[in-house]
């Protein structure tokens, strides 16, 4: 087959995968009026997300590194839809904690499958190539939001969704397969590096903000007119996924680390506007750069260290975003219990130490340029 038609399997992917994290604000409400569970219950099911798409995701990588993706992608897939097709039939929230759990696993190996389709396949453009693929991650749920708003009960949705996905995504992973002949470093290698810590914790922190967002706009919306917050609520996936190849055609100009860095500057500014109460200004900042920026992260990695073991690297570096997302979900929402300005205070610091992060990576990459 055509790289591009590995191009196109990576991006129908994604759009499913969008539905765990951004359809998750158009959710959350049927989910906590289904279960009648209070909003720190139902935002526990996010950061399950978040842990479990994360930790498999390294797992899932090795495998599809060494024995292709084909396997334990059409695995993954099973596994996904379990999470829809489960909480149809979950009787109470802590079933859907299992379920959702098992799917979001199942997300995870398909998001680092999806993206390293095209970061291996393209090597010569990998900016614009996973931003395509990515673009998926947007499309899927802007598509899907609207018609989960106007239902009633999560039961319809869900059934839906998990039968569409049970057919679909096994079919999509049997076509998959990667490049042969890559270079790069293995795992053992890169976690030795200073660089790949502080592209983690830069990942790590900006994620907060992000994950805010992302997690917890129809409670932070609360005072915004309905429909002004069903159009956000739509849009963050659109603006989020629509732009990422626009990002990664950047990046692949004018470089991927200082592109990285502009797109954290903007998720930082995003969260200041939340601060000064300007909830759709800071939708739209977030919603520009924050998908592009967990995209071009995987590339930071990549362009350092190379596609060879990139499924599994990535995946490594993608178990940040259960630590930022547990940041952004539960613990933004305690602290939001206690007080709102010292929980939009706290998403802006984690922005900011996100930022000094990379700098620091941007220097040290430089100083190894000087050895070199």
């Amino acid at each position: 087959m055509s790289r591009k038609t590995y191009v196109v399997i990576g991006f129908v992917i994604m759009c499913f995968n969008s539905i765990y994290q951004y359809s998750w604000n158009a959710l959350q409400p049927l989910l906590k009026s289904g279960f009648n569970v209070s909003l720190v219950q139902v935002a526990l099911g996010f950061t399950l997300f978040s842990i479990f798409s994360s930790l498999a995701q390294p797992l899932g990588g090795h495998f599809a590194d060494k024995q292709g993706p084909k396997r334990i992608g059409i695995i993954a897939g099973i596994l996904s839809s379990i999470g829809f097709l489960g909480t149809y039939l979950s009787p109470n929230i802590y079933v859907f904690y299992t379920v959702w759990s098992i799917g979001s696993a199942g997300e995870g190996i398909l998001y680092g499958i999806a993206a390293n389709l095209a970061m291996k396949w393209f090597e010569d453009k990998k900016g614009v190539a996973t931003g395509v693929v990515s673009m998926g991650l947007g499309i899927g749920s802007a598509l899907l939001n609207p018609f989960i708003a106007m239902a009633t009960s999560y039961k319809t949705i869900t059934l839906g969704i998990g039968l569409t996905e049970v057919i679909v995504l096994p079919i999509l992973l049997w076509l998959s397969d990667y490049p042969k002949l890559l270079s790069g470093q293995a795992p053992r290698q890169i976690i030795t590096t200073t660089r790949f810590w502080l592209i983690y914790v830069s990942f790590v922190t900006v994620l907060v903000p992000f994950s805010v967002i992302s997690s917890q706009l129809s409670v932070l919306g609360k005072g915004v007119p309905q429909q002004e917050l069903i159009t956000l609520i739509s849009l963050l996936p659109l603006l989020s996924g629509g732009l990422r190849p626009f990002f990664g055609m950047v990046a692949d100009r004018l470089g991927i680390i200082r592109t990285t860095l502009i797109l954290d500057l903007t998720i930082t500014l995003g969260a200041l506007f939340l601060l000064l109460n300007q909830i759709a200004i800071s939708t739209i900042l977030v919603g520009l750069s924050g998908g592009s920026m967990i995209t071009l992260y995987f590339n930071v990695a990549g362009e350092i260290f190379g596609t060879r073991f990139s499924t599994v690297n990535s995946g490594i570096l993608y178990t940040g975003k259960a630590l930022g997302g547990t940041l952004g979900s539960v613990v933004f929402a305690i602290l939001y219990s206690i007080n709102l300005q010292l929980s939009e205070m706290y998403s802006l610091i984690c922005g900011i130490i996100g930022i000094l992060a990379l700098l620091l990576v941007v220097f040290t990459t430089q100083q190894q340029a000087q050895r070199v």
